[in-house]
């Protein structure tokens, strides 16, 4: 997920910024300094959707990217401390994962980073066991799908679509916990299918797993005409149920920034993806993190 900061106000985009630096900031303190280093856009929308629209404390300190003149935060509360425990629990699995996936050799960058991850990952799995279980669970599922080649996109976007509903489910509110694991549920899907879409021609090379060039026979990653026609709308049916669990709820403060991202950020990365265009402009993105939202604060 990507923030359309272009279509939003100053006073969003700002908002949006504050609560980015404040997941940094309880990923180090609760998590230890290494556990900052896996901040995201993705696990920011997280805390957004946990926060229960409200928008906590502001802070002004210093940081390695703004070291003199600071950047404002977002102090910790319970949504952002869930949000950053369920954060490095998905990305210590994801590490793993790319373990797993690789080579000793071309797996040693995962299996090193995995390894400078794995005491923040024990933490946050001691606070919350039952999403540490419930994410193993599905990514074992995963590799079972994996493993017998499997070419239905839907049984493995499911996989990976209820291990990220399992974020909600320690929502006490029973009607806002149900939106939040539609909305996750469909998200999961979307960014599981878009990864695999934007993988297709490195996949292709490596002659790794991915059901999206199984299901429509893709060749060298290029898609045919109507095998894109396709896939463009099981992507756009996915944003359609999000846009449908989102609009069964109150947001409070962070409903522009869900409503531009949902109602056309989406629309912006599934687009980019599908042409190609990406990386790149991702790339262009990273080496403009220290004016933008990105970066270790």
């Amino acid at each position: 997920m990507r923030p359309p900061l272009q279509d939003l106000s100053q006073e969003e985009a700002e908002r949006f910024r504050r609560i980015y630096c404040g997941l940094c900031h309880t990923l180090g303190q609760r998590c230890g300094p290494a556990a900052r280093f896996i901040l995201n856009y993705d696990f920011t929308y997280l805390a957004i959707l946990l926060s229960a629209g409200r928008e906590g404390e502001p802070h002004r300190a210093r940081c390695i990217v703004s070291p003199i003149h600071g950047r404002t935060y977002l102090e910790a509360d319970p949504a952002m401390e869930t949000a950053a425990d369920e954060s490095v629990i998905l990305a210590y699995w994801q590490l793993r994962d790319g373990v797993a996936d690789h080579d000793w050799f071309h797996g040693l960058k995962y299996r090193s980073l995995s390894a400078a991850l794995e005491p923040a990952y024990r933490r946050a799995a001691a606070a919350r066991p039952g999403f540490d279980e419930s994410t193993r669970h599905q990514l074992r599922l995963l590799a079972e799908l994996e493993a017998e080649r499997c070419g239905s996109v839907d049984r493995a976007a499911d996989a990976f679509a209820v291990l990220l509903s399992g974020a909600a489910r320690e929502v006490d509110e029973p009607v806002r916990r149900r939106v939040l694991e539609q909305l996750l549920y469909h998200l999961g899907r979307w960014v599981y299918l878009v990864d695999a879409a934007d993988d297709l021609k490195k996949d292709a090379a490596s002659g790794n797993y991915n059901p999206v060039a199984l299901r429509f026979g893709l060749t060298d990653g290029v898609w045919t005409p109507e095998a894109r026609r396709e896939f463009t709308a099981t992507l756009d049916h996915s944003i359609h149920m999000m846009t449908t669990a989102f609009e069964l709820w109150d947001f409070g403060v962070w409903t522009p920034v869900l409503e531009a991202t949902l109602y056309n950020g989406l629309f912006q990365v599934g687009r980019a993806v599908l042409d190609g265009t990406f990386q790149a402009a991702r790339r262009g993105e990273d080496r403009k993190k220290s004016k933008n939202v990105e970066g270790t604060t």
